[in-house]
Formats: C-alpha cells, structure tokens, sequence
C-alpha cells in the first residue's frame, strides 16, 4: 500500500505562516481552528568565555499538519467509524458520521484533530485530498515562499530527504509512525533541554 506522507525543512523555515494562511482559506477555517500550525521553538542560555558572559539564544520553526499516521490512534478510537485510512494512507474524517465525541483529539499526540464549535463535530487536515487526486500538490506546499514543504510516497521522501521525525517538541514518533519527514534545523535536538519554551506563534490572530 502506498503512504502518501509529507517532507518539512525546518532549516529553512522563517515562520511566515504561509503555509498555514493557505490552508485556512482554502477550507474557510475561522480564527482559532488550524489544520496545520506553525510552532516556533525558542530557548537559550549564557555561555561564559574568559570570565564575560555571552547570549547562547536560538530559535526555530516547525510547521506541523495531521502527519496521516500509519498507525494511526484516531481510526482506532472512534466510535462511529468516521475516520478511515485510503489506500494512499491519506486519513480522512466524514463530518456525516462525527458525532463530536472527541476522543479522536484526546488521543492525537499532534493536535492534528480540530473541533468545530459551530457544528460541534471535529475536523482535520485532508491532505487537500480533491487536489491530490487530480493530480495537483496540497496548498500548504505550493503555498510556501521557501519551499519547505513537499509530499508524495513517504518512502520516497525518507529517500531523498532522510527519515529524521524525533525533533523536538514533536512526541516520539512509537508505534504511529507518522508520515513525516523532517530536516532539523542546527539548532534541534531530539528533545526539549531546559531554558527552551515552545508556543504557536501569533495563535490568537490566526
């Protein structure tokens, strides 16, 4: 079965939010219900050199979407079958089946499940799963001015890219394996170290 997954340079990322900006008006998301997010990673100490102290600060991006996991927890836990896996290992949820239960968000260690207040139902990332199929690339990737962001067969991104996901913040990837492929920037490491604080940035305007 092919497993359609997604590539992030997180080396090159300037946090635009293009990327993000897209995905909301394309699928007409209000404010405050994002598909994928883009968290910055800050953090830092002083470093002390022949007795005088120097900023040690860094700071990076990381844009994140519903990774389509080939294990993925959501499908498991909800109870009215509305979420299934394609044979391209595209995840999708049928509004027609939520009932709004959530346990999908509950159980989702990348937030990727959004609830809809106004419908009460949940809502995700659908890989812009129209425009796949016509044979176009998600508006998250078209979208990007750095380019980094790409997609296609997951086995072919780990490939050409290499198969980093344990980037911190994200969870260790387990038995989900999330269809991601992540170039870290030279900054990250594989978990959060004291003095480093994560946050997605300007949440409340987005």
């Amino acid at each position: 079965m092919t497993q359609l997954g997604f590539y992030f340079d997180a080396s090159a990322c300037i946090g635009c939010k293009a990327c993000s900006i897209a995905c909301k008006d394309r699928s007409d998301l209000e404010v405050g219900r994002q598909w994928r997010r883009v968290y910055e990673v800050a953090g830092g100490s002083f470093e002390k050199i022949d007795n005088v102290l120097y900023p040690n600060v860094t700071i990076y991006y990381l844009s994140i979407a519903c990774n389509h996991c080939e294990n993925p927890p959501c499908v498991d836990v909800c109870p009215s079958k509305a979420i299934i896996k394609r044979d391209d290992g595209v995840v999708l949820l049928d509004a027609d089946k939520c009932i709004g239960c959530r346990y999908c968000e509950w159980t989702c260690p990348y937030s990727a499940m959004q609830f809809d207040t106004a419908s009460g139902l949940m809502s995700k990332c659908d890989f812009c799963s129209d425009l796949i199929d016509a044979g176009e690339a998600p508006v998250c990737v078209t979208s990007c001015p750095q380019r980094c962001l790409d997609f296609g067969p997951v086995n072919e991104l780990r490939a050409k890219y290499g198969g980093n996901v344990t980037v911190a913040p994200l969870p260790d990837p387990g038995k989900l394996e999330p269809a991601l492929v992540v170039r870290p920037h030279s900054a990250a490491s594989s978990r959060l170290s004291e003095g480093f604080r994560m946050r997605i940035i300007n949440e409340e305007e987005v």
